[in-house]
């Protein structure tokens, strides 16, 4: 194999390798983003003021992991693709900011400070990562990032379909648009072990946010 076929190989790799990270840990292989808590029945508004609420804690506040990344960042398509998340990723923030105010307060669940403080950590964590001096790090995080909202977006049109608050179109960029920037920038596999690890960091914070919500409405359910 030449090595010019040996770079395409692993450029492909990673690519592929991002989608399936996102596929297999990510918002839509998690079973409560989908459950019915979240969609039927009468306290479904609550559960819901309680997504909103905890995703703006993480999510809500600028700057976030893709502007920090930007930061880190000097590959041009990378910065690119960056500058349209950037843009993309201030909508998701307004359109979780008025969520969390149009589904009411934070429904009392038995444990609310300690909820409070692990999603205060996660943030922490989250900060940490798009700070990341390790080079692709960050940007890996801000890859998977943004191919995992596409199912955080789903429970959020759910929530304004309930509150009557307008959703916007989704600007982010695709996964096709992902993965050519993820392809030109993993040169190495060094970078291609960069960008796997700041993906699987941030899709552990997304998991461990699905969990801590799933466990409050399994304890609001036994009240």
């Amino acid at each position: 194999m030449t090595i010019g076929a040996v770079e395409t190989a692993r450029s492909i790799g990673v690519a592929d390798m991002l989608v399936a990270l996102v596929k297999a840990d990510g918002t839509a292989a998690h079973a409560y983003p989908g459950a019915a808590p979240l969609r039927d029945g009468r306290d479904a508004l609550r559960n819901l003021a309680d997504a909103a609420h905890y995703l703006c804690v993480l999510h809500g506040r600028f700057p976030g992991v893709i502007d920090h990344a930007a930061e880190k960042t000097e590959h041009a398509a990378a910065l690119g693709w960056l500058a349209a998340a950037a843009e993309g990723f201030a909508v998701e923030r307004s359109l979780l900011t008025r969520l969390a105010v149009a589904t009411g307060p934070v429904p009392s669940t038995p444990g609310q400070g300690e909820c409070e403080a692990a999603v205060l950590q996660q943030r922490h964590a989250l900060d940490m990562l798009g700070r990341s001096d390790r080079r692709g790090c960050a940007l890996g995080a801000a890859f998977a990032l943004v191919l995992d909202w596409l199912a955080v977006r789903s429970v959020l049109e759910i929530a304004a379909r309930r509150v009557g608050v307008d959703s916007p179109p989704l600007v982010l960029p695709s996964e096709a648009e992902t993965r050519t920037v993820a392809m030109a920038f993993a040169d190495s596999a060094a970078l291609e072990r960069a960008l796997g690890f700041g993906a699987q960091q941030i899709l552990a914070q997304q998991r461990g946010l699905w969990d801590l919500l799933e466990a409050r409405q399994v304890a609001r359910a036994r009240l």
